[in-house]
Formats: C-alpha cells, structure tokens, sequence
C-alpha cells in the first residue's frame, strides 16, 4: 500500500512540475507582470490594462478548467480540438477583462480629476486601441472568427460608458464572468451548476487588482498627458 501511495504521489508531482506549468503558460499566452511603478504615462496604463487582464482571464480560465477536469487537465492541452477551444476561450476572455478594467481606470480617474467624461473617455480610447492592435497581433490564427466582433464590443463599451454611474467598486467588472461562464471548453449541464460559483470567482481575482490600480493611478498625469513628475 504505500508503494502505490508513493507511485501515485511521485506520478502527481510530476503531473503538476514546475515545467508542465509552464507548458500551459505558454498555451494560456502567461506572461511577466508589468512593473509597480507609478502609472503616469498613457503607455504605462496600457500595459497595467493588458498584463492585468491576461493574468485575470488566463488563471480564471484555466483555473476553471483544472477543477472541473482534476488529474485529467494536461491531456487536454494534447486534443487539438480542445486547444482550439481554450485559445479561443482565452482570448474572448482577455477582450471582456480588458474591457472592465479599462472602464473601472476611467471610473477611477473621473473620480479624482473631475475632468469632463468626453476628455476621459477620448484618453481610453487611445490607450485601448493600441493594447487592442497589440493583442491581436499576439492573437494571430488562434482567436477564432468572434475575435472582431469582441473588439469592437469593447470599443463600442468605451464609447458609450456613463462614467457618472458607476462608483469605485466591482460595478465596472461586468462582462468577465460572463464570459468565463460563457467561453470556458466546459458541458453546460456543468456550467449551470457552477455559474454562481465561477462568477463570484473572477470578481474575487479582481479585488487586488483594483487595490493595485487605485495605488499607482496618477489620474491627473494621464489626463492632462504629461508625467507626474513634469
């Protein structure tokens, strides 16, 4: 008996290594987080939107799909058709957790400027569409033909957001565990048992997130576009 104990626990040990971790980051599309300095440069911003949201859509994503498969979880990324699915899924993801995170950034700068929701609004835009032309060239063949129309989803979010009617909570953080919910390569009759669950999931991973951006957000750098320090 505890042979096959300790066959089953050096069998799980090297299930989940270091290096098979890092496999699935290279599928997920993991990368390093941006710096921790202050965020007073509008490509400072773009890269806390984009590195924040892939960290929220990726553990989120896989996470998911790690409780529901259990010791099965590698052998999906060996099913071609399986990773067509998670690369897709983790990109429409991406788009959602890029979306609520860049309305709740300019929730948060509405709220320390005051400056007008048009000169706000027109600063994410900016800073969006560049992170929105960097992901999909990282994209490439692997999003799947609703990739664009996500795009333009979160475009059109931006365009139309009533900053005045959101506050400095999770109010803004509506679309990523939809999408979770949604895109995740798992059978709906699972779905339907997990929705709440899943959903109370992703808005936990964004409680650091917020603490984080309300830390090193300099507002009035970004809306007058110049550094805090000029």
């Amino acid at each position: 008996m505890n042979n096959i104990r300790k066959a089953v626990k050096t069998s799980l040990s090297a299930l989940f290594s270091v290096h098979f971790w890092r496999v699935v980051g290279g599928y997920l599309g993991i990368g390093k987080r941006a710096g921790e300095g202050e965020l007073n440069r509008a490509d400072l911003f773009g890269e806390f939107l984009d590195s924040r949201a892939s960290h929220v859509a990726q553990t989120a994503l896989y996470g998911y799909m790690k409780t529901r498969a259990g010791t099965g979880f590698p052998a999906l990324f060996e099913d071609s058709a399986m990773l067509a699915s998670i690369n897709i899924a983790k990109w429409q993801i991406w788009l959602a957790c890029l979306s609520d995170l860049a309305v709740y950034g300019g929730v948060l700068m509405r709220l320390r400027t005051g400056a007008p929701a048009g000169v706000i609004r027109g600063m994410l835009e900016g800073v969006v569409a560049r992170v929105l032309e960097a992901g999909g060239a990282r994209a490439a063949d692997e999003a799947g033909e609703d990739f664009a129309a996500g795009v333009r989803q979160v475009r059109e979010r931006i365009a139309a957001c009533d900053f005045d009617a959101l506050r400095d909570d999770e109010s803004a953080f509506t679309e990523s565990p939809r999408a979770v919910v949604y895109w995740s390569p798992v059978a709906d009759e699972l779905k339907n048992r997990d929705v709440d669950i899943v959903r109370n999931s992703v808005r936990f991973r964004w409680q650091e997130v917020r603490r984080d951006l309300r830390r090193r957000l300099r507002a009035e750098a970004l809306v007058s576009g110049v550094d805090a320090d000029g």
